[in-house]
């Protein structure tokens, strides 16, 4: 498997070049094209196309390409695949990213496609009609990691310090967040803590809201979440209500749940749909609405056992292995993909052939510069 990034620019003396690496826990090759800088257009899908070609050499006919953007389809539309998939985790046209030449490539995308995913099911209404083999997959969770949230241990040092009660965030801070929300929250509980943990993307820092009780404490490993989870007594999702996240499905409420944290919401569709009927998750569309729900969900996180019991069921059917064997599924139905595949039903995943050829375990060496 080649997971192939967004190029980097490099000096206008850089010669074109793939920078890889392998991940030692699964064998993931992450390639990063490098590009002289300046370069756009035309010349760069050129350069891109090289580079993929070069790559791929020798490494046999058997390719499956797999899109998350269709950007990538301008320097790729040559390639010849025994399955074509768009996993699609936004609607281009709210965005506010999307341009003409945008949209035309995800409509020949969508022309090329064998199977089309959609991040959550307000995409799968958007797109079911553009194409015959659509599935919506929304998020999922690595249940067993962020449970370790629920054990008692050292906190981290730069959260230790601040006081309780804390409310936190987890996940970009961008333009999707309600910044507004966020500071009035602040201001009409001073006593609350508000913990924001990830990087601060799009904004600068004179847009973030400064107030004694909000802590921006930055992006952390994965690996370190569930100690700063495991010091909060509720979870936060304080997304703005627009066009811009009309198909929004935030992968930090199963975060959060699998945590043990009770959640507070504003109404974001998916949520809502997904979500709503848990005790453990509020919804709230004003301010006064948003404290009342971060006040019962701070009582609500004092009595766990009962309302934990329904979330753990929920969480059960909703696990990345889960999604896995059922998008594995759909790609081996759309392409006729046989060799590493698996049964029909999707609960069960058969491995036809415990390890690929040789020719697809060769090293980019030959490649980089």
């Amino acid at each position: 498997m080649i997971y192939w990034e967004e190029p980097v620019p490099g000096s206008l003396q850089t010669c074109p070049r793939l920078d890889a690496r392998t991940c030692a826990d699964s064998g993931v090759i992450v390639v990063t094209p490098v590009l002289p800088e300046g370069g756009a257009g035309a010349e760069r899908d050129a350069m891109l196309g090289l580079l993929l070609d070069g790559m791929l050499a020798g490494y046999g006919q058997d390719v499956i390409r797999w899109y998350d953007a269709p950007a990538a389809l301008s320097f790729s539309r040559h390639l010849e695949a025994i399955c074509t998939v768009y996993d699609c985790s936004d609607e281009l046209t709210e965005t506010g990213y999307a341009s003409s030449q945008l949209s035309l490539l995800e409509d020949e995308l969508m022309g090329v496609a064998d199977v089309v995913f959609t991040g959550g099911y307000g995409l799968w209404e958007a797109k079911r009609g553009r194409h015959h083999n659509v599935h919506a997959f929304p998020s999922s969770v690595d249940r067993a990691h962020f449970a370790k949230a629920r054990l008692a241990g050292a906190e981290p040092a730069d959260q230790a310090v601040i006081p309780g009660p804390r409310l936190g965030f987890l996940g970009v801070i961008d333009e999707q967040m309600d910044l507004g929300l966020l500071a009035a929250l602040a201001d009409a509980r001073p006593h609350w803590s508000l913990v924001l943990v990830g990087p601060v993307l799009r904004l600068k820092s004179a847009d973030l809201p400064k107030r004694a009780n909000l802590h921006y404490l930055g992006p952390k490993a994965h690996e370190e979440l569930p100690r700063y989870l495991g010091g909060w007594d509720v979870a936060l999702a304080p997304f703005v209500v627009d066009e811009t996240t009309r198909f929004l499905s935030p992968t930090q409420t199963l975060e959060y749940l699998a945590a043990g944290r009770p959640v507070v919401s504003t109404p974001v569709a998916e949520v809502v749909t997904l979500y709503g009927g848990l005790d453990a998750v509020a919804v709230a569309a004003t301010l006064q609405e948003f404290v009342a729900a971060c006040e019962r969900a701070l009582d609500l996180a004092r009595s766990r056992r009962s309302w934990l019991r329904r979330v753990d069921a929920v969480l059960s059917t909703m696990s990345w292995d889960e999604t896995f064997a059922r998008m594995n599924a759909e790609v081996c139905r759309a392409g006729g993909v046989r060799r590493y595949a698996m049964a029909a039903e999707p609960q069960e995943p058969i491995a036809e052939s415990a390890e690929p050829p040789a020719s697809l375990r060769k090293p980019l060496a030959h490649l980089l510069h």
